[in-house]
């Protein structure tokens, strides 16, 4: 049970946004807590109130899970790979995850097809973890059920090895619980009666429990020793003939042709014997040819298949963790590819006194910049993009992305058109030739990393912008980023990352709807009236917002970082002229929010889906437009909420406070990733 549990907690997670997994303890909350899949889990996590209760704050619920998750398997003579604590609890339910479009349990309205799941889901229907076992629809078809096992597996971050590790790894423990159709399990958790005090699934079934236990309907074990982790699982599936019968609990399941097969203990009838049986993805495993390869190397090398299902595993339960120095623990194992490691410091860090001389490199102001390029140093936008791009990557769901690292110079990042790809090269061919100089004439052997450069060269241009302004400011800045290599960097796994839409540089992916639709369903050919609203990725707007959430901004910190990078210049390049309301760019003004607000101006859509707009002068009969603007931009003027808070961006006296407040949140998305233990 408490395996089950560990795993069902981690399997929510999907690479496509770093929602879901193990780092929140959300399984206690709705919906988590009454999906069919979760089925009787409530118990598991009342079993383990004692402990929580006895150590309190000092073991968070998620650790908890994923802690005796580990146990169970040691229990079961397996020994796990790691394990890292860290996690911290969420204490309500996570209003911000898009868990699906249906608005019933085991429906399906995410596919477009069979293995093509809508962006950003995982599961292949609601309330399950991954797939449903008696096949897609409840169609007994191995190979159809590959199909959806490979496509929610990958959109959790897992590949074809680790698919069949996980799948044939789990199911060589535990039993699947259905005595009866499911129409005989009670309410669950958020629909029982108050008086159950969050405990649910009370079956109706005999007695509710033991032989009578009705869970996910389909009903026996994999092995005849389901409470040990050994080689049993593949020896019995490629031993049988399997065929495919209705179970007790009306639901499909594959038993042995073989009527000698009955080897099975009963788990609460003692003498009582069964055949083992499987589920139609467990099929699955043998008959799709990939996942049949791997089948029988790991049948027949079980040790592989023993480190296989560990090492995945711990991937698994700590996906969503981020790098492993925010693991805790003395069992935390070495970096993963899959941590996105970096490597340690070997040299001095930059002082104060490097960090100025930087600066005035990376400007032009230096001496030396002058020798080495013949101009003045790159303009402040580009900085400014650069520093973000590089940064913006961070997601506070898993802790991937963000600065540290410099993984903006390598593939696939180096080649995103959010990026800019051709003023990236440019960009970073002059940090380098900066660092390269800087190393080569310091005396004490101090180095900086690209990384560090990246960041400084933002920081260096907000102060010279602040200035441009007549206000005087100093940008902080923490050294100690590094340059990953190639080598330490798992390409596929970033490419989730890519800014299909960011707000922040008025930028949307070339062949998508205005509205960012990463799934495609508006095929980029948007007429739908409202702003191009994609059901899966909302308006251009919302979608500004969900970027804020990732990047870990409240709505004043959003606020304050458009109206920033908008006069700034820092618009990607398709999109310049949009939102620049300034007459002043490269100026750190609050020209954004006074003009977007000014009773003068009327806002006119350009377009049917009302994406682009035009500014003109409401006095005149007929004049040239003033502004041009995306949702993005107007929504600040539009929403009460932020409208209020452009306005006090917007007033006389507020000049100062705008650029402190903007330097504050820029810090914060630079330093995102800088974790600290």
């Amino acid at each position: 049970m408490f395996a089950v549990q560990a795993w069902h907690q981690a399997g929510t997670y999907r690479i496509s946004d770093g929602r879901g997994g193990t780092n929140t303890g959300n399984q206690r909350f709705a919906p988590l807590n009454s999906w069919p899949d979760n089925g009787n889990l409530d118990k598991a996590r009342r079993l383990l109130w004692p402990i929580k209760q006895k150590y309190g704050r000092k073991l968070s619920w998620g650790d908890l899970f994923m802690l005796t998750g580990n146990e169970a398997l040691e229990v079961m003579n397996f020994k796990p790979f790691g394990f890292g604590g860290g996690r911290v609890d969420i204490y309500g339910t996570e209003e911000d995850v898009y868990w699906g479009p249906e608005t019933d349990v085991l429906t399906d309205e995410r596919h477009e097809g069979v293995g093509q799941i809508h962006n950003p889901l995982g599961a292949s229907e609601m309330g399950l973890i991954y797939v449903n076992p008696e096949g897609p629809g409840g169609n007994p078809d191995p190979l159809e059920a590959a199909k959806e096992i490979r496509a929610t597996f990958g959109n959790m971050a897992m590949n074809d090895e680790e698919t069949v590790a996980l799948i044939a790894g789990g199911h060589t423990f535990g039993k699947s619980h259905g005595a009866a159709p499911d129409s005989e399990l009670g309410a669950p958790p958020e629909g029982a009666p108050i008086e159950k005090q969050g405990l649910g699934y009370h079956c109706k079934h005999g007695t509710g429990k033991g032989k009578d236990t009705v869970t996910s309907g389909l009903e026996g074990a994999w092995t005849g020793n389901p409470t040990k982790w050994t080689t049993e699982y593949f020896d019995n599936l490629y031993k049988y003939e399997w065929k495919c019968i209705t179970g007790p609990g009306g639901k499909k399941q594959w038993t042995p042709t073989d009527e000698s097969a009955r080897f099975v203990p009963d788990a609460h009838v003692k003498g009582l014997k069964h055949k083992p049986m499987m589920f139609t993805t467990d099929l699955a495993l043998i008959k799709d040819p990939a996942y049949a390869k791997i089948s029988k190397r790991f049948h027949e090398n079980h040790e592989e298949f023993k480190e296989a299902f560990a090492k995945a595993w711990y991937k698994l339960t700590h996906r969503d963790m981020g790098p492993a120095q925010r693991l805790l623990g003395d069992e935390v194992p070495p970096e993963q590819i899959w941590q996105d490691p970096v490597p340690k410091p070997d040299y001095e860090m930059i002082d104060e006194d490097d960090i100025s001389n930087l600066k005035s490199r990376i400007l032009g102001t230096h001496t030396l910049t002058s020798k080495i390029f013949g101009r003045k140093g790159l303009n402040v936008a580009s900085l400014v993009r650069t520093a973000w791009a590089s940064a913006a990557t961070f997601r506070c769901t898993d802790f991937r992305g963000g600065a540290n690292g410099a993984r903006i110079r390598l593939n696939p990042q180096c080649n995103w058109e959010a990026n800019d790809p051709d003023e990236l090269k440019e960009v970073l061919e002059y940090y380098e030739s900066i660092k390269s100089d800087f190393e080569k004439s310091n005396k004490q052997g101090k180095k900086v990393s690209m990384a560090d450069l990246i960041v400084l060269g933002g920081c260096a241009a907000i102060e010279q912008a602040a200035k441009n302004a007549k206000i005087k400011t100093k940008v902080p800045f923490t050294p100690g980023r590094t340059d990953a290599t190639d080598s330490e960097t798992d390409a596929a796994s970033f490419a989730p990352l890519e800014p299909i839409y960011d707000g922040f540089r008025n930028f949307q992916k070339t062949g998508k709807s205005d509205g960012g639709c990463e799934c495609g369903c508006c095929d980029g050919n948007c007429s739908c009236g409202d702003g191009s609203r994609c059901r899966c990725c909302g308006k251009a707007e919302e979608q500004l917002v969900n970027r804020a959430h990732l990047l870990g901004l409240n709505a004043p910190e959003m606020t304050v970082l458009v109206g920033g990078l908008r006069v700034l210049g820092a618009n990607h390049s398709s999109s310049r002229p949009k939102g620049l309301l300034t007459k002043r760019p490269e100026t750190l003004t609050n020209d954004f929010f006074v003009n977007l607000l000014d009773m003068n101006v009327e806002w006119k859509p350009l377009d049917s889906c009302n994406t682009t707009f035009e500014g003109v002068d409401r006095s005149a009969s007929k004049s040239e437009p003033l502004w041009s603007a995306s949702r993005v931009d107007l929504i600040f003027g539009h929403h009460s909420e932020l409208r209020a808070i452009a306005e006090y961006y917007a007033c006389d006296d507020a000049k100062e406070i705008f650029v402190k407040d903007f330097v504050q949140a820029w810090v914060k998305v630079m330093e995102n990733d800088l974790f600290k233990q």
